[in-house]
């Protein structure tokens, strides 16, 4: 395998898959087996969902709601995905532990480093909820975060899109994809990849991202497998 340990971040919004709002379970059981597939071939994994299909924060503050509370309403709709996809996964046979960054024993573990890490040697999916368990900090920190601090190989986001492209594809036909990128040459193009907080964290402990369409069967275990899929962001 080109990975053994990763770090698979997940938009909330890509649970709701044809639904405007909430979780499609269709789409919660082809992402739990997408899982399996690397999982049964002995890659560890971590998961990292968004919370954006039940509330955002950001968008709770601008219609006037306090920020602070709004990040903590955000954090436990990570906390729903999270039980959600262990729900799905253990219905695939994959055995699955949920960390929650906000305490709340009756349904999830606090997060502890040594005891996730093994969970992931032990073959369990761990699945990490409550972002960082702070406000003003998005998903795509926590990810990072939990990734440079469990040993992750690899960020792998899954998104709509198979990769980073020059402009938005959905919106621009003219638009190219990079198959390889650079950190700095991100940031001078202006590109969107991650927030500016996660996207330097990474950059800083030299953890590469590949940014790929997570929609499409079998593209998290060709990629696992080192076939060029998506686009790779490294030094």
């Amino acid at each position: 395998m080109k990975y053994n340990r990763i770090l698979l971040k997940l938009s909330g919004e890509a649970l709701m898959g044809e639904r405007q709002y909430g979780i499609d379970p269709k789409r919660l059981a082809e992402y739990a087996q997408e899982i399996k597939e690397v999982t049964d071939l002995g890659v560890e994994v971590a998961v990292v969902i968004g919370g954006g299909n039940i509330f955002r924060g950001v968008a709770g503050a601008s219609n006037g709601m306090d920020r602070v509370q709004g990040d903590h309403m955000g954090m436990l709709a990570t906390v729903i995905n999270g039980l959600a996809l262990q729900s799905a996964l253990e219905d695939a046979g994959v055995p699955t532990r949920l960390q929650s960054a906000i305490k709340i024993n009756e349904v999830a573990e606090p997060f502890i480093r040594r005891k996730a890490m093994r969970h992931l040697e032990k073959g369990r999916v761990v699945i990490f909820g409550g972002g960082t368990g702070n406000p003003y900090f998005t998903t795509d920190s926590a990810a990072v975060l939990r990734a440079i601090e469990i040993e992750s190989d690899v960020i792998l986001k899954g998104t709509r899109v198979d990769g980073i492209y020059t402009a938005d594809p959905e919106k621009d036909a003219t638009a190219t994809k990079f198959d390889f990128i650079t950190f700095d040459e991100v940031l001078r193009k202006g590109l969107k990849v991650m927030d500016t907080t996660a996207f330097t964290l990474s950059q800083e402990n030299e953890l590469p991202i590949i940014v790929f369409d997570m929609n499409t069967n079998g593209n998290l275990l060709r990629l696992i497998k080192g076939e060029k899929i998506g686009t790779k962001v490294q030094l």
